[in-house]
């Protein structure tokens, strides 16, 4: 008997997935578009196109599609306090599909992967899921949007790229003159320091 379910869940299972590969053809390029997103393979690719559609016109921005899928955190304000709810359930099908992809991401040596651990550092591993799944549904947005369009990784180096060098100094600066006392100035790239005047 056990044998005759295995035989018969896998002739359904051959059925459904001949159904879905009809069904997804003529959306064949954009599977393709999306799938290149690093930890999206064909099948979530499939499942997000048949839960989002590939009309992007419906909304006016990625951020649309992100409070749309309800992948963003929520706050409330009452009372003149704020109150973050965290992530608010949504389109179940399209967050389970997100958690998958951003699971798979957390270890890749890429953009979406670094995104993930830095914000799992300093926020948590649930907040920095819904993170990736927000970075991954703009990039689906961007990428349906524009047909010609083709997902390209930044790297994982690409956060500590963009930081404002000078930035970063004058930041470690502050922290070092609250330890020491001491007044520290960059200037011209340079850190000045002066010793606090004796009393």
């Amino acid at each position: 008997m056990m044998l005759e379910n295995i035989d018969r869940l896998s002739t359904q299972i051959a059925a459904l997935d001949t159904t879905i590969t009809e069904a997804i053809a003529p959306y064949a390029a954009q599977v393709q578009q999306l799938a290149d997103i690093t930890g999206c393979a064909t099948v979530s690719a499939q499942e997000l196109i048949a839960e989002l559609g590939v009309d992007m016109n419906r909304f006016p921005s990625d951020a649309h599609l992100v409070s749309w899928a309800k992948f963003c955190p929520q706050i409330h304000q009452s009372a003149g306090k704020t109150k973050d709810t965290g992530h608010v359930k949504g389109n179940p099908w399209v967050g389970a599909t997100l958690g998958n992809i951003a699971a798979s991401i957390t270890r890749t040596n890429t953009f979406l992967g670094a995104r993930y651990r830095r914000i799992a550092k300093h926020r948590g591993a649930p907040k920095a899921i819904v993170a990736t799944g927000n970075a991954v549904l703009t990039i689906v947005y961007h990428l349906l949007s524009e047909p010609d369009t083709r997902f390209q990784d930044l790297g994982p180096t690409h956060f500590e790229q963009r930081i404002n060098q000078h930035r970063k100094a004058r930041s470690l600066a502050t922290a070092l003159q609250a330890i020491t006392g001491q007044t520290i100035t960059i200037r011209d790239g340079k850190a000045i320091i002066s010793e606090p005047d004796a009393a």
